[in-house]
């Protein structure tokens, strides 16, 4: 589903609260109305969006009773720092992906597949402690990021938060670009791409070439420090 519509979905303080409800177990209209201490009119309406856009499903049971529970596992993550904002949203990776593919993950790995009811408590509560670490490792990365972005934007003397200049030197960094192509690349506009390599050329941070414009010696090594 698209983030951006995930995000207007759950902005409503009530869908959250349905979904939160759902997640523990199915409901009914009447369930969900005293809980919200709304409405069923109003809780029908939030229903059907919920549904319409593959969040929720509903079943009949044997009272002919419409119980509502969650259809799918969504992961919506969204990062707002001084150097951008963004928004994600991805369904859980296939249970035949190898995680040992990801170079830069290091975990144990090595939960075996059991029917066991303590096996699989304990492999619960193995995967709830790795979800927190890993909530943890995002929310350190992104910290480091904004660290190095600071130091980019000082490294260049660059304004304070100025993101783009760390796409700009990203995109000539492996080979030399007309403005054109870093244009496309960062999509910003060619003025404003050509102004910005002036004001780093000025620096000694990247110079025009015939073969475009690239990082200096002098811009790498201020790169690497």
């Amino acid at each position: 589903m698209d983030s951006a519509a995930l995000l207007d979905l759950l902005g409503n303080e009530n869908r959250r609260r349905i979904l939160r409800l759902l997640a523990r177990k199915p409901c009914y209209v009447t369930e969900i109305s005293d809980y919200l201490g709304v409405s069923p009119k109003a809780v029908i309406e939030h229903l059907r969006k919920l549904e319409e856009a593959g969040l929720i499903e509903s079943r009949i049971d044997d009272q002919r009773r419409k119980y509502f529970h969650i259809a799918r596992n969504v992961r919506l993550e969204v990062t707002v720092s001084p150097y951008g904002f963004a928004s994600k949203s991805a369904y859980p990776a296939n249970s035949s992906f190898d995680i040992t593919t990801c170079r830069h993950l290091s975990l144990d790995v090595s939960l075996e597949q059991t029917d066991d009811l303590d096996e699989l408590l304990e492999v619960l509560d193995d995967l709830e402690q790795l979800e927190n670490e890993l909530s943890l490792a995002q929310r350190w990365v992104q910290g480091r990021l904004c660290d190095v972005l600071d130091r980019i934007s000082e490294a260049v003397d660059a304004g304070p938060e100025s993101r783009i200049y760390a796409d700009l030197l990203t995109s000539v960094r492996s080979e030399p670009k007309s403005v054109g192509e870093l244009s496309e690349d960062i999509d910003a506009p060619r003025e404003v791409v050509a102004e910005l390599l002036e004001v780093m050329a000025d620096n000694g941070v990247v110079r025009r070439t015939e073969r475009g414009w690239e990082l200096t010696r002098e811009g790498t090594r201020s790169q690497q420090s």
